[in-house]
Protein backbone atom coordinates (compact mmCIF):
# COMPACT_ATOMS: atom_id res chain seq x y z
CA UNK A 1 0.00 0.00 0.00
CA UNK A 2 1.35 3.41 -1.03
CA UNK A 3 0.14 5.88 1.16
CA UNK A 4 -0.43 9.36 0.10
CA UNK A 5 -0.86 12.74 2.37
CA UNK A 6 -2.29 15.63 0.74
CA UNK A 7 -2.45 19.13 2.47
CA UNK A 8 -5.07 21.21 3.18
CA UNK A 9 -5.12 24.94 3.71
CA UNK A 10 -7.72 27.91 4.51
CA UNK A 11 -9.11 29.24 2.06
CA UNK A 12 -8.17 26.60 -0.87
CA UNK A 13 -9.70 25.59 -3.88
CA UNK A 14 -11.96 22.31 -3.11
CA UNK A 15 -11.00 21.74 -7.02
CA UNK A 16 -7.41 21.57 -6.04
CA UNK A 17 -8.22 20.02 -3.23
CA UNK A 18 -10.17 16.84 -5.35
CA UNK A 19 -7.66 16.51 -7.99
CA UNK A 20 -5.07 13.93 -6.09
CA UNK A 21 -7.71 12.82 -3.92
CA UNK A 22 -10.25 11.70 -6.57
CA UNK A 23 -7.10 9.79 -8.93
CA UNK A 24 -5.30 8.15 -5.81
CA UNK A 25 -8.24 7.21 -4.44
CA UNK A 26 -9.26 5.23 -8.08
CA UNK A 27 -6.38 3.39 -8.12
CA UNK A 28 -7.81 0.42 -7.58
CA UNK A 29 -7.00 0.03 -3.70
CA UNK A 30 -3.16 0.49 -4.58
CA UNK A 31 -3.27 4.02 -2.54
CA UNK A 32 -4.49 5.43 0.67
CA UNK A 33 -5.21 8.56 0.57
CA UNK A 34 -5.33 10.59 3.75
CA UNK A 35 -6.04 14.62 3.63
CA UNK A 36 -4.01 16.33 6.64
CA UNK A 37 -3.73 19.84 7.74
CA UNK A 38 -2.43 22.58 10.65
CA UNK A 39 -5.55 23.11 11.79
CA UNK A 40 -8.16 21.97 14.01
CA UNK A 41 -11.15 24.08 13.26
CA UNK A 42 -12.92 23.64 10.04
CA UNK A 43 -11.34 24.77 6.52
CA UNK A 44 -12.97 27.59 4.43
CA UNK A 45 -13.32 26.93 1.05
CA UNK A 46 -13.31 29.35 -2.06
CA UNK A 47 -16.56 27.74 -3.15
CA UNK A 48 -18.46 28.83 0.31
CA UNK A 49 -18.91 25.43 2.23
CA UNK A 50 -16.27 24.27 4.90
CA UNK A 51 -14.16 20.82 5.35
CA UNK A 52 -12.79 19.88 8.33
CA UNK A 53 -9.71 17.24 8.40
CA UNK A 54 -9.31 14.53 11.20
CA UNK A 55 -5.53 14.72 10.58
CA UNK A 56 -2.41 16.56 11.14
CA UNK A 57 1.30 17.21 10.01
CA UNK A 58 2.03 13.61 11.38
CA UNK A 59 0.58 12.19 9.04
CA UNK A 60 3.37 13.13 6.52
CA UNK A 61 5.76 11.07 8.52
CA UNK A 62 4.95 7.76 7.50
CA UNK A 63 3.86 8.47 3.66
CA UNK A 64 5.29 7.56 0.72
CA UNK A 65 3.84 10.99 -1.37
CA UNK A 66 3.12 13.85 0.36
CA UNK A 67 1.09 16.67 -2.02
CA UNK A 68 0.88 20.20 -1.67
CA UNK A 69 -1.99 20.72 -3.91
CA UNK A 70 -1.89 24.42 -4.76
CA UNK A 71 -1.11 27.47 -2.17
CA UNK A 72 -2.64 30.33 -0.30
CA UNK A 73 -0.54 32.87 -2.35
CA UNK A 74 2.94 33.16 -3.73
CA UNK A 75 3.98 35.72 -1.07
CA UNK A 76 2.60 33.46 1.82
CA UNK A 77 5.22 31.52 3.32
CA UNK A 78 4.71 28.31 4.91
CA UNK A 79 4.79 27.71 8.29
CA UNK A 80 7.68 26.52 9.87
CA UNK A 81 6.19 23.30 11.34
CA UNK A 82 5.05 22.43 7.28
CA UNK A 83 8.91 23.28 6.11
CA UNK A 84 10.39 20.62 8.94
CA UNK A 85 7.56 18.12 8.05
CA UNK A 86 7.90 18.10 3.59
CA UNK A 87 12.16 18.58 4.25
CA UNK A 88 12.00 15.27 6.70
CA UNK A 89 9.66 13.74 4.37
CA UNK A 90 12.23 14.50 1.41
CA UNK A 91 15.07 13.01 3.21
CA UNK A 92 13.47 9.67 3.36
CA UNK A 93 13.05 9.74 0.04
CA UNK A 94 9.04 10.15 0.30
CA UNK A 95 7.96 12.03 -3.41
CA UNK A 96 6.95 15.57 -2.68
CA UNK A 97 4.84 16.95 -4.79
CA UNK A 98 3.62 20.78 -5.49
CA UNK A 99 0.41 21.13 -7.89
CA UNK A 100 -0.23 24.74 -9.39
CA UNK A 101 1.06 27.14 -6.41
CA UNK A 102 1.99 24.49 -4.67
CA UNK A 103 5.79 24.53 -6.23
CA UNK A 104 5.99 27.79 -4.39
CA UNK A 105 5.57 25.98 -0.65
CA UNK A 106 8.04 23.81 -2.13
CA UNK A 107 10.43 26.26 -3.50
CA UNK A 108 10.34 28.20 -0.01
CA UNK A 109 11.03 24.98 2.05
CA UNK A 110 14.24 24.56 -0.32
CA UNK A 111 13.18 21.25 -1.68
CA UNK A 112 13.96 22.96 -5.44
CA UNK A 113 17.20 24.86 -4.87
CA UNK A 114 19.15 23.77 -8.00
CA UNK A 115 16.40 21.81 -9.60
CA UNK A 116 14.08 22.93 -12.23
CA UNK A 117 10.16 23.50 -11.86
CA UNK A 118 7.15 24.91 -13.35
CA UNK A 119 3.95 26.57 -11.46
CA UNK A 120 0.85 28.44 -12.99
CA UNK A 121 1.73 30.51 -16.25
CA UNK A 122 0.08 33.50 -14.57
CA UNK A 123 2.55 33.20 -11.49
CA UNK A 124 6.31 33.23 -13.84
CA UNK A 125 7.34 36.29 -13.03
CA UNK A 126 6.15 36.38 -8.98
CA UNK A 127 7.84 32.70 -8.76
CA UNK A 128 11.15 34.20 -10.74
CA UNK A 129 11.04 37.26 -8.58
CA UNK A 130 11.03 35.04 -5.32
CA UNK A 131 13.35 32.46 -6.32
CA UNK A 132 15.45 33.43 -8.68
CA UNK A 133 18.15 30.39 -8.14
CA UNK A 134 15.66 27.88 -9.37
CA UNK A 135 14.70 27.17 -12.97
CA UNK A 136 11.08 27.95 -14.05
CA UNK A 137 10.15 26.08 -17.06
CA UNK A 138 6.83 27.79 -18.49
CA UNK A 139 6.48 25.60 -21.34
CA UNK A 140 6.18 21.82 -19.44
CA UNK A 141 2.81 20.54 -17.48
CA UNK A 142 5.15 19.20 -14.83
CA UNK A 143 8.39 19.12 -14.36
CA UNK A 144 9.74 15.45 -12.50
CA UNK A 145 13.38 16.26 -10.62
CA UNK A 146 13.74 13.07 -8.68
CA UNK A 147 11.41 12.84 -5.70
CA UNK A 148 10.03 16.20 -5.84
CA UNK A 149 8.07 17.23 -8.71
CA UNK A 150 5.80 20.41 -9.60
CA UNK A 151 3.00 20.86 -11.93
CA UNK A 152 1.33 23.69 -13.92
CA UNK A 153 -2.11 25.18 -12.95
CA UNK A 154 -5.25 23.52 -12.55
CA UNK A 155 -5.57 20.83 -14.91
CA UNK A 156 -1.89 20.13 -15.17
CA UNK A 157 -2.29 18.80 -11.58
CA UNK A 158 -4.63 15.66 -13.11
CA UNK A 159 -1.74 15.09 -16.04
CA UNK A 160 1.19 15.03 -12.91
CA UNK A 161 -1.34 12.90 -10.66
CA UNK A 162 -1.57 10.18 -13.35
CA UNK A 163 1.79 10.38 -14.58
CA UNK A 164 2.94 9.42 -10.74
CA UNK A 165 0.26 6.71 -11.08
CA UNK A 166 2.18 5.12 -14.59
CA UNK A 167 5.19 5.45 -12.65
CA UNK A 168 4.79 3.24 -9.82
CA UNK A 169 2.25 1.11 -11.68
CA UNK A 170 2.17 1.41 -15.34
CA UNK A 171 0.18 2.71 -17.98
CA UNK A 172 -2.81 -0.16 -17.68
CA UNK A 173 -3.43 1.08 -14.38
CA UNK A 174 -3.34 4.77 -15.27
CA UNK A 175 -5.48 4.16 -18.34
CA UNK A 176 -7.92 2.27 -15.95
CA UNK A 177 -8.20 5.42 -13.68
CA UNK A 178 -8.40 7.68 -16.50
CA UNK A 179 -11.08 5.48 -18.39
CA UNK A 180 -13.20 6.43 -14.73
CA UNK A 181 -12.57 9.99 -14.82
CA UNK A 182 -13.09 10.23 -18.54
CA UNK A 183 -10.27 12.26 -19.35
CA UNK A 184 -6.91 11.24 -21.57
CA UNK A 185 -4.62 9.10 -19.78
CA UNK A 186 -1.93 11.27 -19.74
CA UNK A 187 -0.12 14.61 -21.61
CA UNK A 188 3.82 14.63 -20.83
CA UNK A 189 5.53 17.69 -20.30
CA UNK A 190 4.43 20.14 -23.17
CA UNK A 191 3.49 17.64 -25.70
CA UNK A 192 0.04 17.77 -26.90
CA UNK A 193 -1.42 14.58 -24.96
CA UNK A 194 -0.38 11.47 -26.56
CA UNK A 195 -2.89 9.21 -25.08
CA UNK A 196 -6.67 9.73 -25.96
CA UNK A 197 -9.55 7.06 -25.16
CA UNK A 198 -12.82 7.15 -26.90
CA UNK A 199 -14.90 10.22 -26.74
CA UNK A 200 -17.79 9.99 -24.07
CA UNK A 201 -20.78 9.21 -25.44
CA UNK A 202 -23.22 11.48 -25.42
CA UNK A 203 -26.02 12.64 -27.53
CA UNK A 204 -25.70 12.71 -30.51
CA UNK A 205 -22.21 11.57 -30.37
CA UNK A 206 -23.04 7.27 -29.41
CA UNK A 207 -21.87 6.34 -32.74
CA UNK A 208 -19.13 8.10 -32.79
CA UNK A 209 -18.28 6.56 -29.59
CA UNK A 210 -18.93 2.94 -30.56
CA UNK A 211 -17.21 3.44 -33.45
CA UNK A 212 -13.93 4.10 -31.49
CA UNK A 213 -14.36 1.43 -29.23
CA UNK A 214 -14.59 -0.73 -32.39
CA UNK A 215 -11.38 0.84 -33.53
CA UNK A 216 -9.76 0.37 -30.13
CA UNK A 217 -10.48 -3.44 -29.63
CA UNK A 218 -8.69 -4.03 -33.55
CA UNK A 219 -5.73 -1.52 -33.70
CA UNK A 220 -3.50 -4.01 -35.06
CA UNK A 221 -6.15 -3.43 -38.58
CA UNK A 222 -6.04 -0.60 -41.34
CA UNK A 223 -8.60 2.26 -39.99
CA UNK A 224 -9.26 4.62 -42.81
CA UNK A 225 -11.39 7.66 -42.29
CA UNK A 226 -13.11 6.63 -45.35
CA UNK A 227 -14.05 3.54 -44.07
CA UNK A 228 -14.74 4.92 -40.23
CA UNK A 229 -17.26 7.94 -42.12
CA UNK A 230 -19.45 5.13 -43.80
CA UNK A 231 -19.77 3.17 -40.74
CA UNK A 232 -21.06 6.11 -38.51
CA UNK A 233 -23.26 6.80 -41.64
CA UNK A 234 -21.59 10.61 -42.33
CA UNK A 235 -19.56 11.70 -44.84
CA UNK A 236 -16.10 12.41 -44.54
CA UNK A 237 -16.29 15.87 -44.25
CA UNK A 238 -18.93 15.68 -42.15
CA UNK A 239 -17.15 12.77 -39.75
CA UNK A 240 -13.73 14.80 -39.76
CA UNK A 241 -15.17 17.93 -38.52
CA UNK A 242 -17.44 16.37 -35.78
CA UNK A 243 -14.08 14.23 -34.80
CA UNK A 244 -12.08 17.54 -34.68
CA UNK A 245 -14.70 19.66 -32.20
CA UNK A 246 -15.17 16.17 -29.93
CA UNK A 247 -11.78 15.20 -29.19
CA UNK A 248 -9.46 18.56 -30.43
CA UNK A 249 -7.83 16.64 -32.43
CA UNK A 250 -8.06 14.89 -35.80
CA UNK A 251 -8.26 11.40 -36.21
CA UNK A 252 -4.95 10.47 -37.87
CA UNK A 253 -3.62 11.94 -34.37
CA UNK A 254 -5.83 10.21 -32.35
CA UNK A 255 -5.48 6.59 -33.70
CA UNK A 256 -1.41 6.79 -33.67
CA UNK A 257 -2.29 8.01 -29.62
CA UNK A 258 -4.04 4.71 -29.59
CA UNK A 259 -1.57 2.92 -30.82
CA UNK A 260 1.25 3.90 -28.84
CA UNK A 261 -0.85 3.63 -25.58
CA UNK A 262 -1.41 -0.39 -26.79
CA UNK A 263 2.64 -0.24 -27.55
CA UNK A 264 3.23 0.56 -24.19
CA UNK A 265 0.40 -2.14 -22.83
CA UNK A 266 2.21 -4.61 -24.69
CA UNK A 267 5.69 -3.47 -23.50
CA UNK A 268 5.13 -4.05 -19.96
CA UNK A 269 2.69 -6.77 -19.46
CA UNK A 270 3.88 -9.22 -22.60
CA UNK A 271 7.26 -10.63 -23.66
CA UNK A 272 6.34 -9.87 -27.46
CA UNK A 273 9.72 -8.92 -29.75
CA UNK A 274 9.12 -5.09 -30.57
CA UNK A 275 8.30 -6.54 -34.66
CA UNK A 276 5.34 -8.53 -32.88
CA UNK A 277 4.42 -5.27 -30.50
CA UNK A 278 4.43 -2.85 -33.90
CA UNK A 279 2.34 -5.24 -36.07
CA UNK A 280 -0.31 -6.09 -32.91
CA UNK A 281 -0.33 -1.91 -32.74
CA UNK A 282 -0.84 -1.64 -35.96
CA UNK A 283 2.35 0.10 -37.38
CA UNK A 284 3.98 -1.85 -40.25
CA UNK A 285 7.14 -2.39 -38.56
CA UNK A 286 9.49 -2.18 -36.12
CA UNK A 287 11.22 0.88 -37.38
CA UNK A 288 8.27 3.03 -38.07
CA UNK A 289 7.14 2.04 -34.44
CA UNK A 290 10.32 2.65 -33.01
CA UNK A 291 10.48 6.43 -34.95
CA UNK A 292 6.66 7.47 -33.41
CA UNK A 293 7.75 6.02 -30.24
CA UNK A 294 10.60 7.72 -29.59
CA UNK A 295 9.23 11.12 -31.29
CA UNK A 296 6.43 11.06 -28.03
CA UNK A 297 8.11 9.32 -25.25
CA UNK A 298 11.82 10.57 -26.24
CA UNK A 299 13.15 6.53 -25.30
CA UNK A 300 12.74 3.94 -27.47
CA UNK A 301 10.43 0.67 -26.86
CA UNK A 302 13.01 -1.27 -25.45
CA UNK A 303 14.72 1.33 -23.03
CA UNK A 304 10.21 1.40 -22.45
CA UNK A 305 10.00 -2.25 -21.55
CA UNK A 306 13.80 -1.82 -19.62
CA UNK A 307 11.87 0.85 -17.07
CA UNK A 308 9.26 -1.29 -16.40
CA UNK A 309 10.60 -4.59 -16.22
CA UNK A 310 13.30 -4.35 -13.52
Amino acid sequence: MIHVAVYAFEGMSPFHLSVPCVVFADAAGDFSVTVCSELDTPIHTTAGFSIHTEHGLSKMDDADIIIIPSWHSPYLPPSNALVNALKAAHSKDALVVGLCLGSFALAAAGLLDGKRATTHWAYFDAFKSLFPHIAIDSDVLYVEEGNVVTSAGTAAGLDCCLQIVRNLKGSAATNDIARLLVVPPQRQGGQSQFISMPVPERGGDKRLAMLLDEVLKSLKEPHSIDALAEKAMMSRRTFTRRFQTITGRSFGHWLLSARLAHCQHLLESTSLDIENVAFESGFNNAITLRHHFKKSFGVTPSYWRKMYRD
